[in-house]
C-alpha cells in the first residue's frame, strides 16, 4: 500500500496543531538514547520526519539527518520551523543500501498495511551501514483501523514486532513498552525497538 491518502489528508488539515501538540524544547529519552549510540556526525535516515522537530535535535547534536515525509506539509513545516533540508517521500521510496549510521523511525510504520511491514523493515535494515542502529516505535495491539481523526494505523505486539525486525535482518538491542499520546488526547500503548545490523557483510 502506497502512503494512505485519508492519512495525508489528516496532517494536511492539521499539520500545526499537530506540531504544536508535539512541540518540546530538547529530545524525549528515546532519543536521547538513541543519540547516545551513534557514531560522531553520523547520518541519519528521519523516516516520517512529521514537522521536524526531532531532526532538529539531530542537527543540533552535530548529526546529519535526513528528513523525509509523505506528507507535503509536513515537509514544509519542517523547511520552515526549522531550516531543514526535508524532502518528499514515502516508505516505497526507501531503496538506498548501505547509507546510513542511523534510522529513526519513529510512530510513521504505523501508517503503513502490516501486510507491508517486513518488506519496509528489510528497506531499513539494507539501507543502513554495517552495524548502523535502527529505532522503531509503533502503537501496540492487533489489526488494522482508523482513529477517530480518519488516519490509519497497524497495531502490532511487541513481539511481532521484534520477529519482524530479527527476520529483516537486524539484531534487537533494547525492547521498550510505554503508554503516550499524539495528535488524539487518547492515551494509547507503545513499543519502541532499537536494533543494530550485523557490522559484517
Amino acid at each position: 500500500m502506497s502512503a494512505d491518502a485519508a492519512t495525508l489528508a489528516v496532517y494536511a488539515a492539521h499539520g500545526l496543531a499537530y506540531a504544536d501538540r508535539i512541540r518540546a524544547d530538547a529530545p524525549d529519552a528515546a532519543l536521547s538514547a538513541f543519540m547516545a549510540l551513534l557514531p560522531a556526525g553520523a547520518s541519519v535516515l528521519d523516516l516520517g520526519c512529521g514537522p521536524g522537530q526531532d531532526s532538529a535535535f539531530l542537527t543540533a547534536a552535530g548529526f546529519r539527518p535526513d528528513p523525509v515525509d509523505a506528507s507535503a506539509e509536513m515537509v514544509a513545516l519542517a523547511r520552515s520551523r526549522h531550516g531543514l533540508d526535508a524532502r518528499l517521500g514515502d516508505f516505497d521510496g526507501l531503496t538506498a543500501e548501505d547509507t546510513y549510521d542511523g534510522i529513526w523511525a519513529n510512530f510513521s510504520l504505523l501508517h503503513a498495511a502490516r501486510a507491508d511491514l517486513p518488506r519496509h523493515l528489510g528497506a531499513c535494515v539494507r539501507a543502513l551501514r554495517p552495524g548502523g542502529l535502527l529505532h522503531v516505535a509503533m502503537k501496540t495491539g492487533r489489526g488494522e483501523r482508523r482513529d477517530g481523526f480518519g488516519r490509519f494505523y497497524a497495531y502490532i505486539t511487541a513481539d511481532e514486532l521484534r520477529g519482524l525486525v530479527e527476520a529483516a535482518g537486524a539484531q534487537v538491542v533494547h525492547v521498550e513498552e510505554g503508554a503516550g499520546s499524539g495528535l488524539s488526547d487518547s492515551i494509547e500503548p507503545f513499543v519502541v525497538i532499537r536494533a543494530r545490523k550485523s557490522d559484517t557483510p
